[in-house]
Parts: C-alpha cells; sequence; structure tokens
C-alpha cells in the first residue's frame, strides 16, 4: 500500500475478542457446562440473545438468569429468534445470536439459518439437544438439526462433552464472523450442559485447513487494472459482499478514480448512495433499465463481491455477452459458479478495492487512463429515458409507491429499514434512497416471507438510537406479526408500514402477466379461491373496487393494539404525511400503520423469469429503444 491509497476509516470485521481483564488468563474454575456456555457467550462480546426456553436447554437458562452481561429477548416463535439474529446482525456488522430447544424448536430455526446462509449474514444459532445416550433413538422431542442444516450452514457442530463448550462456541463465532460471513450451529446434548466441568479462557482453536484469504494476488490486481483502463464500457457490478467487507469508503474512491457507472444489487443497497451521479441503480428482474442494460452492453464488468445469481443474469446464457468479467470474492467457490471470469481475484472485498486503487494509480502515472465519455452519453440517454416512476390510481386510492417514497422522505436521517418480501421489497429499494451502508435489511436470497417485523426487532434491539421501519405486505406481516408483542414488552420500539393490498401482490403480478388474470388463492380477505379481479391490464386505474372495510380480516389495526402498539390506518393520499408524521413522533412502542393501497399496482421495470435482460420492459408494453440497432 503506497502514501497515495486511501484512509481505510471503517474498522474491518473481526471476531469478537473475548474479555480477559489482564495480560493473563484467569484460572480455571469448576461449574456446569450450562455455565460455561453463559460465560463463553459473554467473553466472545455477546450482549444479545434471542430464544425461546424448552426441555433440552433449559439448562442454560438457569444461569442465563445471573448473567449481567446478557440480554436476552423472549421470543414469540423461533423463527422470530433467528431473524432477528440475522435483523441484529446486519444493523450492527456483529454476530447475531439465536438460542432454542430440541426437536421443533431446533427445526423452526431453519428457515431464518436457510436464510441467514444464502445473504452470508453471520449468525450463531444454539439448539439443545436430547441427552448423548438417546440420541438416534428417536427420543422425545429429538431432530438430528446437525444434519437437517448441514447444506444451510457454513459449520455446524455437535457437542456431547461439557469440556468441549468453551472452545465450540470460540471456534463457531470465529467461523461466522471470518471469510465469507454465514451462520454457524451448535448443538448440545442436554447432559453435557448439566454435567460438571472446568471452565477456562481462552480456549486453543482447533480448525484445521480453515484459512479464508484475504490478501488478493498482485498479478490478479495488476491485470484488472489494465482491464479497466483498456475499457471503453466498464461498469463496477457491486454486491452485498462489499457491506460485508466494509469497504464502502475504498469502493467510492475506486469509483471517482475511474469514473465508471456503478450498479448495487438488492444485498448492496447502501454501499454507494443512491444520489451519487455514478449510481445508475440496482440491477437485476425488477432493475432500474440504465443498470440492467449497462451491464447488458458493457465490454469489462468488475463484480465486487457479487455472485452473479439469476435474478441479476436472466438467462444466463445471453448476459453480458461483450463483457469481459473481473471476479473478486472472497468465498473461492463463487468465482467462475455461474459466468467465467477473465480475471479472477480471491479475497476480501476491502482488500481487493484498496489494492485496485492504488494499481490504477500506478496506471495513471505511466499514462493510462479510460476515456469512458462515449459509454456515460449512452448510460445518461437511457437513464433519463427510462427514469423509475409510477402512476397514481385514477381513482383516488393511495398508490404503495407513493405510501413508501414518503416513508423515506419523512423519516428521520439515519433510519434503517427492513422489508419483507415482494412488490413492497422491490418498490422499497426503489424508492427509498439509501445513502449509507447497514440501513437496508431484507431477504434477498431466500426471498423469506415473514422476514421484517423480526429482523427490524433485531436491529432495533442492536441499534435504539436509530428509527427502525419494517415495510411489509399484508401477506407477509401475518406470518411473524407476533414478534410485535416481544417488541412491546422488551422496549423495542419498532415502526411497521403494512402496504395492505389485500393480496400476495407479487404473485398475483404474475398471475395477471403469465396466467390470464386468474387468481388463484392470491386474495387474502377471501377462504382461498375468488373472482376479485383487477383491471384488464393491471395498470393503475379504477376498474378495482375498493376493499370494504368489511373485508379487512385481520383488522390491523384492532391486532396492532391487542399486541401493545399504537395503530394507525391511512386510506387516502391527503392524509399520508401526517400519519406518517404521527407514526414518527411515537417512540416509546412499536407503531403499526395499516396502509390501504391500490391492489393492482405492478412493479416495473421487469425482466421475465427465464428471459434475456435484452428483454426487459421499462412497464408492461413498453419495451425500451437503446438506438443501437440491436432492439425492437
Amino acid at each position: 500500500m503506497t502514501e497515495h491509497a486511501p484512509p481505510r476509516s471503517e474498522p474491518h470485521p473481526q471476531p469478537p475478542r473475548a474479555r480477559l481483564g489482564g495480560p493473563h488468563p484467569p484460572a480455571p474454575e469448576a461449574m456446569t457446562g450450562a455455565q460455561s456456555l453463559i460465560r463463553s457467550l459473554e467473553a466472545v462480546g455477546v450482549d444479545t440473545v434471542f430464544g425461546i426456553p424448552g426441555g433440552a436447554i433449559l439448562p442454560a437458562y438457569d444461569p442465563l438468569m445471573d448473567s449481567v452481561k446478557l440480554r436476552h429477548i423472549l421470543v414469540r416463535h423461533e423463527q422470530g429468534a433467528g431473524h432477528a439474529a440475522t435483523g441484529y446482525a446486519q444493523a450492527t456488522g456483529r454476530v447475531g445470536v439465536c438460542m432454542a430447544t430440541s426437536g421443533p424448536g431446533a427445526t423452526n430455526l431453519v428457515t431464518p439459518i436457510a436464510d441467514a446462509h444464502m445473504d452470508s449474514v453471520p449468525i450463531v444459532a444454539i439448539t439443545g439437544q436430547v441427552a448423548a445416550k438417546s440420541i438416534g433413538t428417536d427420543a422425545f422431542q429429538e431432530a438430528d438439526i446437525c444434519g437437517i442444516t448441514m447444506p444451510i450452514t457454513k459449520h455446524n457442530f455437535l457437542v456431547t462433552r461439557a469440556e468441549d463448550i468453551p472452545r465450540t462456541i470460540a471456534e463457531a463465532f470465529h467461523i461466522a464472523a471470518t471469510g465469507r460471513p454465514g451462520p454457524v450451529l451448535v448443538d448440545i446434548a442436554k447432559d453435557a450442559l448439566q454435567a460438571k466441568t472446568v471452565f477456562s479462557w481462552p480456549p486453543k482453536n482447533d480448525l484445521p485447513g480453515y484459512r479464508p484469504v484475504t490478501k488478493p494476488h498482485a498479478k490478479q490486481i495488476r491485470e484488472a487494472a489494465r482491464l479497466i483502463t483498456a475499457a471503453k464500457r466498464p461498469v463496477l457490478y457491486v454486491g452485498g459482499g462489499v457491506l460485508k467487507a466494509r469497504a464502502t469508503t475504498e469502493l467510492r474512491v475506486l469509483a471517482e478514480q475511474t469514473g465508471a457507472p456503478v450498479v448495487t444489487t438488492l444485498m448492496a443497497l447502501g454501499a454507494f448512495p443512491d444520489t451519487h451521479g455514478q449510481h445508475l441503480g440496482m440491477p437485476g428482474m425488477h432493475g432500474s433499465v440504465a443498470a440492467v442494460t449497462a451491464l447488458q452492453k458493457s465490454d469489462l464488468i468488475i463484480a465486487l463481491g457479487a455472485r452473479f445469481d439469476d435474478r441479476v443474469t436472466g438467462k444466463l446464457d445471453s448476459f453480458a455477452p461483450y463483457a469481459k468479467v473481473v471476479h473478486a470474492d472472497i468465498d473461492p467457490a463463487e468465482i467462475g459458479k455461474n459466468r467465467e471470469a477473465d480475471v479472477p481475484i480471491v479475497g476480501d472485498a476491502r482488500e481487493v478495492i484498496a489494492d485496485l486503487i492504488v494499481a490504477l494509480q500506478t496506471e495513471a502515472g505511466e499514462g493510462n487512463s479510460g476515456d469512458y465519455s462515449e459509454w456515460w452519453e449512452q448510460l445518461h440517454r437511457w437513464r433519463d429515458t427510462y427514469p423509475l416512476g409510477y402512476e397514481k390510481p385514477a381513482n383516488g386510492q393511495l398508490s404503495p409507491q407513493q405510501v413508501i417514497q414518503r416513508l423515506g422522505e419523512l423519516a428521520p436521517e439515519g433510519t434503517v429499514y427492513a422489508a419483507g418480501v415482494g412488490q413492497h421489497q422491490m418498490w422499497a429499494a426503489h424508492f427509498i434512497d439509501y445513502e449509507r451502508p447497514a440501513t437496508w435489511l431484507n431477504s434477498g436470497g431466500a426471498g423469506t416471507m415473514g422476514y421484517a417485523v423480526p429482523a427490524a426487532m433485531g436491529a432495533k434491539a442492536g441499534r435504539p438510537e436509530s428509527t427502525v421501519w419494517a415495510i411489509d405486505g399484508d401477506g407477509c406481516f401475518q406470518m411473524t406479526n407476533q414478534e410485535l408483542v416481544t417488541c412491546a414488552l422488551n422496549n423495542i420500539p419498532i415502526k411497521v408500514a403494512i402496504i395492505n393490498n389485500g393480496a400476495l401482490g407479487m404473485v398475483r403480478q404474475w398471475q395477471t402477466l403469465f396466467y390470464n388474470q386468474r387468481y388463484s388463492n392470491t386474495v387474502l380477505h377471501s377462504g382461498g379461491a375468488e373472482a376479485y379481479s383487477g383491471s384488464a391490464d393491471g395498470s393503475a386505474d379504477d376498474s378495482a373496487a375498493k376493499p370494504s372495510a368489511g373485508t379487512r380480516v385481520p383488522d390491523f389495526v384492532k391486532l396492532a393494539e391487542a399486541m401493545g402498539c399504537v395503530a394507525l390506518r391511512c386510506e387516502t393520499p391527503e392524509e399520508l404525511d401526517a400519519v406518517i408524521e404521527q407514526a414518527n413522533a411515537v417512540n416509546d412502542r412499536p407503531v403499526v400503520v395499516d396502509f390501504i393501497v391500490h391492489e393492482d399496482a405492478q412493479v416495473w421495470p421487469m425482466v421475465a423469469a427465464g428471459t434475456s435482460n435484452d428483454e426487459i420492459l421499462a412497464a408492461r408494453g413498453v419495451r425500451p429503444d437503446f438506438g443501437d440497432g440491436e432492439d425492437d
């Protein structure tokens, strides 16, 4: 690194250090395995645990009651504990922790563990297990949670001896937080928790073969810099790995040094300021026309902590046909998995970007720099011609896009947003500006309905000074809203915006576009399939009847009030700002706002599943003309 390298203002993520209290480790102490578990969690720096007790994990809950360093938050469902741990980790950068008992308690964590695995979120899930001698006998509340979660964890452990607990906890947190982050499961037999042992700290880690590569190879960096300066149409394709590496400062320096356009994936929103002139938006199935097309027409893609997933590439064999690829990722398994890399770079995104900056400075010193002026002329034309937008309903109903846009505009600075999955997720990605890292939390890879409320709870627990809005659909909200009770009883005043269109919105959109408007089992205010169809073309007009108050089952205002929340309802554009400001003013308890919106609003732009990104539609029936003779 030369003196010209950018300052590294963000600390590099490291596993929490043990609090030793002096130069010499304390003397070993006699205690139970359960006590050593709690002491180990304290030693690795845990301050919050989300969980529910049960028979097999109960021995751990007794010493937990005596801990002055650990806050346990009693959730209402284990899935809520897992998503809360994920939200905590995404918002704070620290390892999130959840705890459950054996059998159904453990299996209820499978969904959030899979979710964290897909999105590379560092969490440690601790589960109780039946006594060691009963494992494999189909004992009461026994489940092979290690076998079940093997494909969806970075690693997992089955602990049957009390003396192994401290070392296992230390290793679990090290694995979860280093390299490519991810979930680690620690399953502890009940008799190991009850047995006597001797606790000493720090333990000696025993992880042969686990050596994540963080420093990139200098030769690959030089070759990448050469390609960047030689390119005419480069794009910086930024994925969530840049946020995980806390490399946003370096990313901005690299972008401004090169002058190349930047696209940030759904998992990377906030890694580069949305309002920056070089930012083209989000690529993918519902990405901006400029972002999708920039990748498609580029001659060089610099992929940083991104994985070329199907939602970004569309039909893979037609993706970016003219582009060479520089692919940097800390996980070597991702490089070349979906798209062959011309220059593969294994390393931490922060190290890679910092070294690229230096290499490009060297290239510039030798008279080599890129000229992207013609490229920017095209990009500006696409961005100006096909901006993100929406039409307001002609019948005077609330537009969901307008609701979300105003939420972002009226929210306090630094607000954290957690979104569910579906239309509201895409609108939240489009119509709120993310200027800072760790302000956008969502389930990107797994697409988990029910993520938003517990994730917002975890984020607020980890960052109590921040305003946290959960933007949820009425379908997603009905999966995990019981965690509002947890929030109300534990002084976790999140705010929830229910984008209530009376339907499973994204599925309904697909039924409108691809299933001849046959709305099978997507209408939420009926018992199943029914003929509550919208406009024939899916546009925002007044042909759809407004749902009556009698169809509101459940009544979200009454439900929220029953769970100890302030509850509001907004039905017209005229009252929108006042209701949002009223919600923002409440900070001593959770707030739920039921926004009744037009049911036929759709998410655009769109690339239909399985088609080429060349076939992107800016709106229904609106195919962009790129002026290059290759499009209709």
